[in-house]
C-alpha cells in the first residue's frame, strides 16, 4: 500500500453491519446529548468506493481514472482513491493544496478548469502542476505569461443538449475555432498535448461520448499538422453514480470502448483519461437529518374528513439543512429526495400529506407530495445516494450547525484494498454484474475483478 489510508481513518465493521446500523448509533447518541451540535450525520461506505473502482477497471480497461475533487472533497474519499492509485482533477488552488497535502504528487494532478485566476495559475507553476486545460485565446495568453512550461489540453465543446447539466453552454471550444487556438499555441511556444471534453452530467445518450471521441480525433489531426505532439485524450465525466440510472454505466462503457477502438486503437500512443466524480461517491454516502420544527396546516376542503374523523391536514416539517446545502440536487438535478424512516411505522398508523423544508427562504423546499406517518421534532430522516456535491457545501442561508462524516469499511473490503485485488467470484450465474457494496460486503457477493491497475504519472 502507498500509505495514504490507514485503519485509524475509518470504522472497521464486520460483514452484515449496514450503514443504517451505524447511523442509528450516531443519531441515538446525538438525541441523548444535552445540546445539539450536528445538523446532519453522514456515513460514508469506503468499501463502496473500492467496489466502484474495480468495476470501472473491468468495464474500461484502457482508461485511467482521475477523480473530480469538487464533487466530494472529504478526506476519507481522497485518501482511499489515492490509495487505489487514481489521479486528481482539480478546479482551483484549494483543491490542489488539499490533494498535495495528503501526499499526492503533482504529476498526478490535472488543473482542469478552463477559466483560471492568474494567481492560481502561478500557484500551479510553483507547485509543479503542469497539465492545464484551456478553451479560448485569453486563457491561453494567461498561461503563456504565468506558467510557460505548462502542458496544455484543449477542451472542446460537445452536443450536451439532452444532459441535465449542460457544461458546453459555458466551457469548450467549437471545432471551428480549434485550428486557430492550436496555431496560437504554436506561435506562443506552448505545447498542446491533448484534447478533453465533457458530455455533461446526466447525459441520457451514450452516443454523445462516441461523437465527442470522433471530434477529438479531428482535433488530434489538426494538432499533428501544426506540429503538436498530442498524446492525451480526456473523456471527462458524466458517468452515473447510482443503480437505476436512465443509462447504465456498462452501456456507456461499451460505446466508449467501441469508439476508442475505431478512433484511438490500442497501441496508437494515446493515453486515455476520464474525470469521474458522481460515479465514485454518490451511492457511498448516506445521511441522517433531524426534524427541528413542524407545523400542521388544515386543508380548506369542506365536507372531507380523514379516516379518524378529523379535518384533512398537511404537515410541514423543517430540517436543519436544505437545498442551499446538502440537498442542492433538488435545484441542480431536479431530484426529489425520498426519506427513509429510522423507525418503521406500523401498518395501523395513518399517513399524512407532508413536505420537508430547509432553514432558508421560500424556495428551500426539499420535498413535497410525501405521505408520511406523524413524525416529531427530534426524529431523524435518512437519505441515501447523498455523496455528490453535498459534503463541504454547507448551507448558505440559515444553517448554523456542522455536518459530521463517519467513514466505514468492511474488513473484507480493507483486505481487498490492501492487496489491490478483490476476492474471486463465487456465483458464476451473476458474472459481470456490478452491485453496490454495503459496509456488510459479503464475500459471496458479485465482484467485478479487473486487471490490477495503478496509474503512473501523467507527464
Amino acid at each position: 500500500m502507498a500509505g495514504y489510508l490507514s485503519e485509524s481513518d475509518f470504522v472497521m465493521v464486520e460483514e452484515g453491519f449496514s450503514t443504517k446500523d451505524l447511523l442509528e448509533e450516531l443519531t441515538l447518541g446525538a438525541s441523548q446529548a444535552t445540546t445539539g451540535k450536528v445538523a446532519a450525520f453522514f456515513v460514508a461506505d469506503l468499501g463502496a468506493v473500492v467496489r466502484k473502482h474495480f468495476c470501472f477497471l473491468k468495464c474500461l480497461p484502457r482508461v485511467r481514472p482521475f477523480y473530480a475533487v469538487k464533487c466530494n472533497s472529504s478526506l476519507g474519499v481522497l485518501k482511499v482513491l489515492a490509495e487505489l492509485g487514481l489521479g486528481f482533477s482539480c478546479a482551483n488552488k484549494a483543491e490542489m493544496e488539499l490533494v498535495q497535502r495528503i501526499g499526492v504528487p503533482a504529476s498526478k494532478i490535472i488543473y482542469a478548469n478552463p477559466c483560471k485566476q492568474i494567481a492560481q495559475i502561478k500557484y500551479a507553476a510553483k507547485h509543479g502542476v503542469r497539465l492545464l486545460s484551456f478553451d479560448n485565446e485569453m486563457e491561453l495568453a494567461k498561461v503563456v505569461k504565468s506558467h510557460p512550461s505548462a502542458k496544455m489540453v484543449l477542451c472542446i465543446a460537445t452536443d450536451d443538449s439532452h444532459s441535465l447539466s449542460r457544461l458546453s453552454l459555458k466551457f469548450g471550444a467549437s471545432l471551428k475555432s480549434c485550428r486557430h487556438l492550436l496555431e496560437n499555441a504554436k506561435k506562443s511556444h506552448m505545447e498542446v498535448v491533448g484534447v478533453s471534453f465533457h458530455v455533461g452530467s446526466g447525459c441520457p445518450d451514450p452516443q454523445a461520448y462516441a461523437q465527442s471521441i470522433a471530434d477529438a480525433r479531428l482535433v488530434f489531426e489538426m494538432g499533428a499538422e501544426l506540429g503538436h505532439t498530442m498524446h492525451i485524450l480526456d473523456l471527462g465525466g458524466g458517468f452515473p453514480g447510482i443503480e437505476g440510472a436512465k443509462v447504465r454505466f456498462e452501456e456507456i462503457a461499451s460505446v466508449i470502448n467501441s469508439a476508442l477502438d475505431l478512433y484511438f486503437p490500442e497501441g496508437c500512443g494515446v493515453d486515455i483519461l476520464a474525470e469521474l466524480g458522481r460515479y465514485y461517491v454518490t451511492s457511498a454516502f448516506t445521511v441522517a437529518v433531524s426534524i427541528i420544527a413542524k407545523k400542521e396546516v388544515l386543508l380548506d376542503q369542506p365536507g372531507r374528513e380523514e379516516e379518524n374523523g378529523s379535518a384533512p391536514k398537511t404537515i410541514v416539517y423543517h430540517l436543519d439543512d436544505g437545498v442551499y446545502g446538502i440537498f442542492n440536487s433538488v435545484l441542480f438535478d431536479n431530484i426529489c429526495p425520498t426519506p427513509i424512516l429510522q423507525k418503521k411505522p406500523s401498518t395501523e398508523q395513518p399517513l399524512y400529506s407532508s413536505s420537508l423544508w430547509g432553514p432558508a427562504d421560500v424556495r428551500d423546499c426539499v420535498a413535497e407530495g410525501l405521505w408520511l406517518p406523524q413524525l416529531h421534532v427530534g426524529d431523524w430522516l435518512v437519505f441515501d445516494n447523498m455523496g455528490a456535491y453535498t459534503v463541504g457545501t454547507g448551507s448558505l442561508l440559515g444553517g448554523t450547525q456542522a455536518c459530521r462524516i463517519t467513514y466505514a469499511m468492511s474488513r473484507v473490503a480493507w483486505e481487498a484494498l490492501r492487496r489491490q485485488l478483490l476476492p474471486a467470484e463465487q456465483d458464476e450465474d451473476a458474472e459481470g454484474m456490478c452491485k453496490p457494496l454495503s459496509c456488510g460486503w459479503e464475500i459471496t457477493d458479485t465482484l467485478c475483478v479487473g486487471p490490477v491497475f495503478t496509474p503512473a504519472s501523467i507527464m
